[in-house]
């Protein structure tokens, strides 16, 4: 498949694609590898989508890098992959910086080591003005605690009268969550094998189309991701309503 391959329209990409990078671990063992080695060939996998996220006019990638639950892993593991971002941002700022991508992140980042939050937060100021690919990586994040932040901010505002009660409704609780200035997605992708959300973007994926292939994610590439854009786009989105419609 190509980008100029007739069954593929370029003029109805998903504006904002989700990804649960899964199958890391998996891949390393098949292989008898420590699950270290499939981490690092994530990252490549990693790069090959963003490079075609960018190219095919995708306008946010949000990328499940680490969960709030994945602290419960081997200590090992936890610390090679909180090195992950300073090494790949240490390698491939500059060439992210140059493509016009834009940084964000959501979770609580504070949480991290050190190291890591400071390589995020070069990266997030150093492409803070790109008006590209918007590549928003969710790092400590867990879709029930943003929700349990949104309602304690909503409650806090209802004390000190700013708003009321009834004023409370989906729009003003969507405006508290990490993502409020991002479109929900219209595609959730996850490689891996498996058939579940993860505690990711609860609330933002109600109406997403949901796409699931038993690809491990570090051969997951630019076919496989193209498939996925494909189905989306085979799909009648019906909103809750009956007649639907295809974006």
């Amino acid at each position: 498949m190509s980008f100029f391959s007739k069954e593929y329209n370029k003029e109805n990409v998903p504006e904002t694609v989700a990804i649960i990078m899964d199958g890391n671990g998996r891949w390393a063992k098949k292989r008898g590898l420590p699950r270290s080695m499939g981490h690092k060939k994530g990252v490549e996998a990693l790069k090959r989508i963003i490079e075609v996220s960018a190219k095919i006019g995708i306008g946010n990638l949000i990328l499940y890098a680490f969960s709030t639950e994945n602290w419960k892993r081997p200590e090992k593991e936890v610390n090679y992959l909180m090195k992950l971002p300073v090494e790949f941002l240490g390698k491939e700022l500059e060439n992210i910086h140059k493509n016009n991508v834009k940084i964000s992140t959501i979770g609580e980042i504070d949480k991290l080591p050190n190291k890591t939050q400071e390589a995020i937060i070069k990266g997030k100021n150093q492409t803070s003005q790109n008006t590209g690919l918007n590549l928003v990586f969710a790092i400590n994040y867990g879709a029930r605690s943003e929700i349990v932040n949104a309602a304690k901010e909503i409650a806090r505002k209802v004390d000190k009268g700013d708003i009321e009660i009834e004023n409370i409704n989906e729009k003003l609780l969507a405006s508290h969550l990490e993502t409020k200035d991002i479109k929900d997605p219209d595609l959730l992708i996850r490689p891996g094998g498996e058939a579940r959300v993860s505690n990711y973007l609860l609330w933002q994926i109600a109406y997403s189309e949901l796409y699931f292939c038993e690809t491990l994610w570090p051969e997951f590439g630019e076919d496989e991701y193209l498939k996925a854009i494909k189905s989306y786009q085979n799909r009648n989105r019906r909103f809750g309503g009956i007649l639907g419609r295809k974006k």
